[in-house]
């Protein structure tokens, strides 16, 4: 690969993971605009419960969650990092603003398209909100709230995205949430809860095949920006979930040997028959895993509140 080569992240994370020694792609790359498209279908599967599970918390709770932040005296915050088009947020939004009317969000999000639509939803619905979209990657963001600003804040972090981080991941972003964080302040983050392991596979690996489809766009991705040949029919679909530690894990496997050509990068991936490709990872919790999550980071849960079926939870916290 030439030296001379100025490489997007996506460039450089792809080949680091395509080059491993055991390979895997990152699924923040799953959301370009098909991507997205696929995953608004993804959730409105009836298999898929984790955002109607979080939506009917959101929609029947808001209320007592508001009762347990209790907003005081003096302005308060809400920074929410990866809203997406904030369908569960705004229930809360609306709750808090009629307690909160000076409320001030901050959402902060990758894509900008996603916060414009969310500023333009929020005008009308909330026409009196301060809103400060930021858009970048949250990791980066979140390195300029370290320290406070001396208001009080609520950070949500939702959809169970925490889930969705490697350990060293996981360990650098809850560094910096206790690190934008002052004493008294609140955090309300989205965990899914462990269950029936045929529920969760059902979930991650839906007849209708869209997991699939989700899955192998990422391909379709790295041809369209690294002018790559691979071919998505080449590859299976393999969804696999572990009771013992929670993980469920999505993979595509080479079904024969393969060389794949990213013409951009002038590299060449070999790919052997059955080899597999780690695509994602969905960690499933229970309540003693957030309490012990929480605990070493120098937050204490205040309440889970959790759906009918109790398969999710939005656990509310605050910093020490």
């Amino acid at each position: 690969m030439p030296g001379t080569i100025e490489l997007t992240a996506f460039a450089k994370d792809t080949l680091k993971g395509l080059l491993a020694e055991e390979k895997y792609l990152l699924p923040k790359y799953f959301y370009d605009e098909r991507g997205s498209q696929i995953f608004c279908d993804i959730m409105r599967m009836p298999e898929y419960y984790p955002t109607s599970c979080e939506y009917e918390i959101f929609e029947q709770q808001s209320g007592a969650i508001c009762d347990m932040i209790e907003p005081g005296q003096g302005a308060l915050e809400v920074l929410e990092l990866g809203p997406g088009d904030g369908l569960k947020s705004r229930l809360f939004l609306k709750s808090l603003y009629g307690r909160k009317p000076d409320l001030g969000y901050v959402p902060v999000d990758i894509s900008a398209h996603a916060l414009q639509y969310l500023r333009c939803k929020l005008q009308d619905e909330l026409p009196g909100l301060q809103v400060n979209e930021k858009a970048g990657d949250f990791f980066h963001v979140m390195k300029q709230f370290a320290g406070g600003n001396g208001i009080s804040r609520v950070i949500l972090f939702l959809g169970s995205n925490i889930g969705n981080f490697y350990p060293e991941e996981k360990k650098n972003f809850l560094t910096l949430l206790s690190a934008m964080t002052n004493k008294g302040d609140k955090v309300l983050m989205g965990f899914d809860l462990k269950k029936s392991p045929t529920v969760i596979q059902n979930a991650y690996d839906d007849p209708a095949g869209n997991t699939r489809a989700f899955n192998l766009n990422h391909l379709l991705r790295i041809n369209r920006e690294l002018d790559g040949d691979f071919d998505p029919e080449a590859f299976e679909h393999c969804a696999s979930y572990d009771p013992v530690s929670g993980a469920m894990k999505s993979f595509l496997v080479s079904k024969k040997e393969q060389k794949v050509h990213l013409a951009r990068v002038d590299t060449t991936i070999v790919f052997h028959k059955w080899e597999p490709v780690y695509m994602e990872l969905s960690r499933k919790f229970s309540p003693a895993d957030i309490k012990k999550i929480a605990k070493d980071y120098g937050f204490n849960v205040l309440h889970h509140f959790t759906d009918q079926r109790n398969y999710f939870t939005v656990s509310l916290w605050v910093k020490d």
